[in-house]
């Protein structure tokens, strides 16, 4: 009986010991759980994304003019918001409407303000002249013209056309006043 004791003690496993931590598979099964999980809401995170970019955006343009409105205020006029040039690793500016690569508020030579080319958003100016005048009492015109004029700016996602959800169309009128609507409809 003696020899039966101890051949249990023996045999008997050492009490396990508390591991803290998780196991290399443990960790592989979260880590495909969350590749899985982040491809299917990839898609649906993109417009999100895109609206978000185009607002951005939108808003840098809105602050831009009443920036030049003011300066124009203050300055007695001659205040211009010039579309950026093609240049510096920016295409997005071909002709006079595309505002693509940024722009800059200048007071004749003097440059106010510059606006870095925005991330994969495409703006377009109907009828522009490649510039915005800004006069004495804050109206708004194409450059080089004297009569003052409303704008149109579409915002459109890089890919997008104007009825695109994530699209926004800018619409100012003659005095400054900033109109945001949806790219697929018009000013008027």
């Amino acid at each position: 009986m003696h020899a039966l004791h101890l051949q249990r003690l023996t045999h008997a496993k050492a009490p396990a010991r508390r591991r803290k931590g998780f196991t290399t598979l443990e960790l592989m099964v979260v880590v495909a759980i969350l590749a899985i999980l982040t491809a299917l809401a990839a898609p649906s995170f993109t417009p999100l994304m895109e609206r978000w970019r185009v607002r951005q955006v939108a808003e840098d343009l809105q602050a831009t003019i009443y920036f030049a409105r003011s300066e124009a205020l203050k300055r007695g006029g001659n205040v211009t918001i010039a579309k950026a040039a093609n240049g510096n690793g920016c295409a997005n500016a071909t002709g006079n409407t595309q505002w693509g690569c940024g722009w800059q508020v200048a007071s004749g030579n003097t440059v106010l303000q510059q606006t870095a080319p925005p991330t994969r958003v495409q703006i377009t100016l109907a009828d522009s002249t490649g510039s915005i005048a800004v006069d004495r009492w804050g109206m708004l015109s194409h450059g080089g013209g004297t009569a003052a004029a409303a704008m149109d700016l579409l915002l459109v996602p890089e890919g997008k056309i104007a009825s695109d959800r994530s699209a926004v169309r800018l619409c100012t009128g003659t005095g400054g006043r900033i109109v945001q609507m949806k790219g697929s409809e018009s000013c008027s």
